[in-house]
């Protein structure tokens, strides 16, 4: 079986699929009167199509145990898709490029506490993959008209260590 290898995620090795939702190195500044900070636009919602709009639901996920089998990829030809945890437990983000076939070799990355992720429009991703607990998250999304979820199915499945 093929195997991939988690890294830690960051937002260099994240920026081809989207973008990494933290505070630390983030633009910020200081808000009502000084007594809140600000993190300013941290990620790219991207909505297209009828009727498109963004949304925010909320996910409880049950964790997944390493390893992991890997057989399928989806993504989301329409909206980009933010995922914001709302507990201090990490979760799994796989992703892979696009290739004249279909997707490639995908990458595994494991977040910290404070760490969510933005997929892009269009980039080929695992489902979500919480580790080391029941865990929450704001989901911020596309919704409105049209088919926004494709499937490929690897003929080998991965196994994530």
């Amino acid at each position: 079986m093929r195997t991939i290898e988690i890294k830690p995620l960051s937002r260099d090795a994240f920026a081809p699929f989207g973008d990494v939702i933290e505070t630390d190195g983030a633009h910020h500044f200081p808000i009502n009167g000084g007594k809140c900070t600000r993190y300013h636009d941290l990620a790219k919602i991207e909505t297209r199509g009828q009727k498109a709009r963004a949304m925010i639901s909320l996910l409880s996920g049950e964790p997944y145990k390493l390893p992991l089998e890997l057989r399928m990829v989806e993504r989301h030809p329409l909206g980009s898709q933010a995922f914001i945890p709302l507990s201090d437990n990490p979760f799994l983000v796989v992703v892979a490029e696009e290739t004249g076939s279909g997707p490639g070799k995908p990458l595994a990355f494991k977040t910290k506490p404070g760490q969510g992720v933005n997929i892009g429009r269009n980039v080929w991703h695992g489902i979500l993959t919480p580790l080391d607990g029941i865990s929450s998250f704001a989901v911020i999304d596309r919704g409105g008209e049209g088919i926004n979820l494709e499937e490929h199915f690897y003929d080998q499945p991965f196994l994530i260590l």
